[in-house]
């Protein structure tokens, strides 16, 4: 997981997964069928684990709440002290050209799965500011995060991250009542 989280799907070399996983390639192809599905079963164990924190948010019991753990979750993850730097996913959808086959796919619809399941916890967030529609603040969030995983990914510093999560949590859940 962490050879294709730090490369990006087309960056990474059968060899390279070959000796993180200490195989050779016969027994990944026998194991995997292929460096696609080996990805796909990379993606699924990456939103299990280190991604899970975007399902447990969804949990939290107000909008304002949920928004914020997505946020400051998506910082932990892309920066964290031990992990790669950025998203798996946005660096899949972001390297891949958009006929690449199933990797890209994947991505997208593990993404669009994510910004809908949002979608339908915001719409039900009674506490959210009155200007915003629950598709457009998921889309938002999720836009977001991508932001925050490709300046993680640029060598960002995780203060900086903060600073500029705290600032768009600010911009999404001012209700404007202060002068």
């Amino acid at each position: 997981m962490e050879v294709f989280w730090h490369n990006g799907y087309e960056g990474t070399s059968l060899t390279e997964l070959t000796i993180a996983m200490g195989i050779n390639k016969p027994s990944l192809y026998a194991a995997f069928g292929n460096k696609e599905e080996l990805f796909s079963t990379v993606l699924a164990r990456y939103l299990d684990g280190p991604g899970a924190y975007a399902t447990a948010a969804l949990d939290a019991p107000t909008g304002r709440e949920v928004v914020e753990r997505l946020i400051r979750g998506a910082i932990d993850l892309t920066a964290g002290e031990n992990t790669p730097r950025g998203c798996l996913c946005v660096k899949t959808v972001q390297a891949l050209a958009p006929d690449a086959h199933a990797p890209r796919q994947d991505a997208v619809k593990v993404r669009q799965a994510g910004e809908a399941a949002l979608r339908r916890r915001l719409e039900q967030a009674t506490d959210l500011p009155s200007r915003h529609d629950p598709a457009a603040l998921a889309a938002l969030v999720h836009t977001i995060s991508d932001g925050l995983a490709v300046q993680a990914a640029a060598g960002r510093s995780r203060d900086a991250l903060r600073q500029i999560g705290d600032s768009a949590l600010r911009a999404l859940l001012d209700d404007g009542s202060a002068c």
